[in-house]
C-alpha cells in the first residue's frame, strides 16, 4: 500500500510537470493560481487594447506623414512661383510666357493639395463648411487602466495651419486674398495670381513676391509643425510597442514556467516512477512469497 500511494503521488506529479512543459505555463488555469491568473488575464487584456492602439498611431502615422509630404511639395512650387515673380520684374520680359509657367506651377499645387489624402481624410484641400468637419483631428495614442477604470488617451493635432485650401471661405494658405498697393492694384491669390495682367507698376508685382514669399513661410511653419507631430507619432509608436513589451515580460514572470527547471524535474520525476513501479512489484512479489508458505 507505501508502494502504491508512493507511485500514485509521483504520478500526480508527472502529469503536473508535463503540463507545465506542454502549455509553458506554471499558472495555465485560475485553479493553479487565483491571484496570478486573475492579474494575468487582465493584463493580457489590456496589451490586447494596447496592440489595437498601435495600429490606430500607425494610420495617424501615414495621415501625419501624407500631409507633411504635400506641405514640402507644395513648399518647392511655390518657391518657384517666387522665382518666376522675381524674373517678371526684369523690363522687357516676356510675362505671358512666364504666367505659362506660373499656371502649370498653380495646378500642380492643387493637384498636390487634393491627392494628400489619406483613409478619406485630407488635411491640405479642405472644406470648412461640409458637415461634421472639425480642424482638430484626434489620434487614439495609449490606452491606460487607472484605478478608478480604464481610458483611452488621444493625440489632438490642430490642422488649421496646415490648410493650403478651403472649398468653403477661400480662407486657406493659398487661396486667400491679397490686393496690390500698385497703381495697377489687382486682388489674387497664390493658386489665381496672373502676372502677365499686371501692365500699370512694378510696385503690383514687387507686392506680389512679398505676398508670396510671406505665404511661403506660413508653408514652412506649417511644415515644421507637422514635422513635430510626426516626431511626436513616432516616439508614442516606440513607447506603445516597449510598454507592450513590458507588459509581456510582466506576465511571464507570473505565469510562466521555468522550461529548464521543469524538464529537469520531469528527468527525475519519470526516474522515481521506474523505481516507484519497482517497488510495487517487489512488494507484490513479497506477498505472493509469503502466501506461498501457507501452501
Amino acid at each position: 500500500m507505501i508502494a502504491l500511494r508512493t507511485l500514485k503521488a509521483t504520478s500526480d506529479k508527472l502529469v503536473e510537470v508535463q503540463n507545465k512543459i506542454s502549455t509553458g505555463y506554471r499558472v495555465a488555469e485560475a485553479s493553479d493560481n487565483a491571484a496570478y491568473w486573475s492579474i494575468a488575464t487582465v493584463m493580457r487584456s489590456d496589451n490586447k487594447a494596447l496592440s489595437t492602439v498601435q495600429d490606430a498611431l500607425g494610420l495617424g502615422a501615414a495621415k501625419v506623414d501624407i500631409t507633411y509630404t504635400g506641405l514640402n511639395s507644395a513648399l518647392d512650387v511655390v518657391d518657384e512661383i517666387k522665382s518666376k515673380l522675381v524674373a517678371a520684374r526684369e523690363p522687357g520680359v516676356d510675362r505671358s510666357k512666364l504666367q505659362d509657367e506660373i499656371s502649370e506651377l498653380q495646378a500642380q499645387l492643387i493637384g498636390i493639395a487634393e491627392s494628400s489624402a489619406f483613409a478619406g481624410e485630407n488635411w491640405l484641400s479642405v472644406d470648412s463648411a461640409a458637415a461634421g468637419y472639425s480642424q482638430i483631428k484626434s489620434i487614439v495614442s495609449s490606452f491606460t487602466r487607472t484605478s478608478t477604470g480604464v481610458q483611452v488617451q488621444l493625440m489632438s493635432i490642430d490642422t488649421a495651419s496646415t490648410e493650403l485650401f478651403d472649398a468653403a471661405d477661400q480662407s486657406g494658405i493659398l487661396d486667400s486674398d491679397f490686393t496690390t498697393t500698385g497703381a495697377g492694384a489687382v486682388t489674387v491669390s497664390v493658386s489665381t495670381l496672373d502676372v502677365s495682367a499686371v501692365t500699370l507698376d512694378d510696385a503690383d508685382i514687387d507686392d506680389l513676391i512679398a505676398f508670396v514669399d510671406s505665404k511661403l513661410q506660413l508653408i514652412t511653419t506649417a511644415a515644421s509643425d507637422i514635422g513635430a507631430t510626426k516626431k511626436r507619432v513616432t516616439l508614442q509608436q516606440d513607447f506603445v510597442k516597449t510598454l507592450m513589451d513590458a507588459i509581456d515580460r510582466g506576465i511571464g514572470t507570473l505565469v510562466d514556467a521555468d522550461i529548464t527547471k521543469e524538464s529537469t524535474r520531469l528527468q527525475a520525476l519519470q526516474t522515481q516512477q521506474q523505481l516507484g513501479i519497482q517497488a510495487l512489484s517487489i512488494a507484490n512479489a513479497s506477498a505472493q512469497n509469503i502466501l506461498a508458505l501457507f501452501q
